[in-house]
């Protein structure tokens, strides 16, 4: 019925054309073989109920697929399910999007395949969105926010401003995740190909074109009316610059956006993607009947909903689903049986067997589809052959700091090691810090590595850090420091003949972090504890857009910061050594208020500048805690609104209080 209806999709104007005479289906390859092929969308455990989405990881192990957890994170327990013959839970594909959200070194240790998501077909150049009635404590946990508060990832990725950003993340994901494979997500538009062959030189794995069809049903009218186009443009443009690049053959193209049948997945193959994601469809399977109410919480299937009453209601079974995906698979088996084909592979690029359909409407046959039909001029593969060498790189002092300490973490000691380090070491503790998180979840493991670094670290230092680990630098940091720890600490201080208020760390610290300690005795870059959700840190200076979109920690600044302080803030504290008095011209006021610190935060507050200069030894911070009776007087304590109104209530009620 589907397949004869009237032209609504793009890919209703193309009719198949045998490529040679048909073939049994005994001879063509296996449905089972094919459905490894399949994945499911980027939908989030908060958009979706934990029933419906640990039902759509369920059903995707079982038949060989992997499911895409979305941007909301995972619930630790079902990491452990994986390998079950029945009950795997784990999504395999793990998504890194802009607001960081449940990103941890376990979260990333866990996945067979790390997503990056730059935009989705729904809302191309926005964010991931949540209306703060879906972020039940449940939600609130996994992602490291605050309950009841809406949750909008940032449009840009913090860490990604040009394609080099980008190849750095997708090292720093292979550094802390070693066997994991790493997509990027894009959106079908204009010049995607162009950027798609930015993402493979960037040493990508997978190269996703998301279409306009994608969401959930959650975003908002003035988003889906400026939606993306349809993905067989996207595909077919990809697919042509890539082949010119002589880029095809060593990455796998997979294509989103409103898959529901064997026809859209022999259609897509043809028009070159190795790969194919089902969202809406694989919901509908598992019980979803288009209330499209996933944004009110109101579902009354219980897919769509925190709601505990609603999703009682939920009724899907993994079988269901994963039934649906092999019958998908059958009928692409039989349509390749039918144009000759014996295989995915053998469709993958063979434009030739498409043309365009006549439909006998005038507006829809007067467009010319030949863009999308043109074969490739190249001759080289129109397929994914294999990966290079290239594609695995890796960090050589993180290996070795790895090789030397994991043993020492296992067996309950500790370990005191020193080495030299450059600008070319980068992402130095992420490799060590997957290993523990695989191996000890979020429970620090028993023994303790002391490591000293001597020189300039290069990006990402400490990134992906966990319990068990102390690194000391004793030197400069470039960006990114901290980025996604979850525990350990990391100290950086100036060597003994620095000549005074030094820089020492770069550009988006402790992205993402949510544990652990950082202490640097000079200032930092801009977007300092940008999405911060709950580690500790001491620095004496920082840029503009410090603590923006925090939701959890402390952060300590013991001197200047820039504008666009706290912008988005909904938890956490920051405390700010302010002697000239500037704070509160420099803070974003929609969120946060900036007041002087009542005598329990103020001894906080003393206490970390106590730590800093244990650690670090900072003549800034031993100069204030011996002025300290002239220092109190010059911090202040900024935080979200609502817990300021909290403070000054019990600041009133004591004051109020009978004696």
């Amino acid at each position: 019925m589907v397949n004869e209806r009237p032209p609504t999709e793009l890919r209703d104007l193309l009719e198949l054309v045998p490529a040679a005479p048909p073939v049994p289906v005994d001879e063509v390859e296996p449905a089972a073989d094919i459905a490894r092929r399949f994945s499911t969308g980027a939908m989030s455990h908060g958009s979706l109920s934990a029933e419906a989405h640990e039902t759509l990881a369920e059903a995707m192990n079982l038949v060989g697929g992997r499911s895409n957890c979305g941007e909301g994170g995972e619930d630790p327990y079902r990491y452990r399910t994986r390998g079950q013959a029945r009950g795997d839970r784990n999504s395999r594909i793990k998504q890194i999007a802009s607001g960081r959200f449940g990103v941890t070194p376990e979260y990333c240790a866990f996945a067979d395949e790390l997503n990056i998501k730059i935009a989705q077909g729904s809302k191309p150049g926005e964010g991931g969105q949540l209306p703060g009635h879906k972020v039940s404590p449940e939600i609130a946990r996994l992602r490291h926010t605050q309950p009841g508060v809406g949750l909008i990832s940032p449009p840009p990725h913090h860490d990604i401003y040009s394609i080099e950003d980008l190849a750095q993340l997708i090292y720093d994901l292979k550094q802390v995740n070693g066997f994991a494979d790493v997509s990027v997500k894009l959106v079908a538009c204009d010049g995607v190909g162009t950027v798609a062959a930015g993402v493979v030189k960037a040493l990508a794995d997978v190269v996703q074109v998301s279409g306009c069809n994608g969401g959930t049903g959650a975003s908002p009218l003035s988003s889906i009316k400026h939606a993306g186009m349809p993905w067989e443009v996207g595909l077919a443009e990809t697919q042509r610059v890539l082949m010119e690049n002589s880029l095809r053959d060593r990455v796998r193209v997979r294509v989103d956006g409103g898959f529901m049948t064997g026809r859209d997945v022999v259609l897509a193959a043809l028009l070159g993607a190795d790969e194919y994601s089902f969202g809406t469809a694989a919901m509908i399977a598992e019980g979803c009947i288009m209330l499209r109410s996933c944004h009110r919480d109101t579902c009354s299937t219980g897919v769509a909903t925190q709601r505990p009453h609603l999703r009682a209601k939920f009724t899907g079974k993994p079988e269901d689903v994963a039934a649906y995906l092999l019958f998908v698979a059958q009928e692409a088996r039989e349509i390749l049986a039918g144009l000759g084909l014996r295989s995915i592979d053998e469709a993958v690029g063979r434009v030739e067997c498409l043309r365009q359909r006549r439909v006998g409407d005038a507006r829809a046959d007067a467009l010319d589809l030949s863009c999308l039909l043109s074969p490739p001029e190249d001759d080289g593969p129109r397929h994914f052959v294999a990966p290079t060498p290239l594609q695995r790189p890796r960090s050589r002092l993180g290996d070795q700091l790895q090789a030397d300490a994991f043993r020492v973490l296992w067996d309950g000691d500790e370990i005191d090691l020193a080495y030299p380090i450059v600008n070319a070491d980068r992402t130095v503790g992420a490799s060590l810090g997957g290993a523990v998180a695989l191996e000890w979840g979020s429970t620090p493991p028993r023994g303790v590595a002391r490591v000293r670094f001597d020189g300039s670290a290069g990006q990402s230092f400490g990134a992906f850090l966990t319990d068990g680990l102390q690194l000391e630098l004793v030197g400069e940091a470039n960006d990114y420091v901290g980025k996604g720890m979850a525990g350990g600490r990391v100290v950086i201080r100036p060597p003994a003949d620095d000549a005074g208020d030094p820089v020492l760390a770069g550009n988006t610290c402790l992205y993402g972090a949510t544990g652990g300690s950082l202490f640097v005795a000079g200032s930092v870059g801009e977007r300092f504890a940008v999405r911060n959700s709950g580690a500790v840190a001491v620095v004496e200076g920082a840029g503009h857009h410090a603590c923006e979109y925090m939701t959890g920690g402390r952060v300590v600044v013991l001197g200047p910061v820039g504008y666009n302080l706290g912008a988005g803030m909904t938890g956490g504290e920051c405390y700010v050594w302010d002697p000239d008095g500037t704070v509160p011209g420099r803070l974003n006021a929609a969120l946060v208020e900036a007041m002087r610190p009542d005598s329990e935060h103020l001894e906080e507050f003393k206490w970390l500048v106590e730590r800093h200069l244990e650690l670090t030894g900072s003549p800034r911070a031993s100069g204030l805690l011996e002025g300290w009776p002239h220092t109190a007087h010059q911090v202040w304590h900024v935080a979200p609104v609502d817990q300021i109104r909290r403070i000054e209530a019990q600041q009133a009620g004591r004051v109020g209080a009978p004696t």
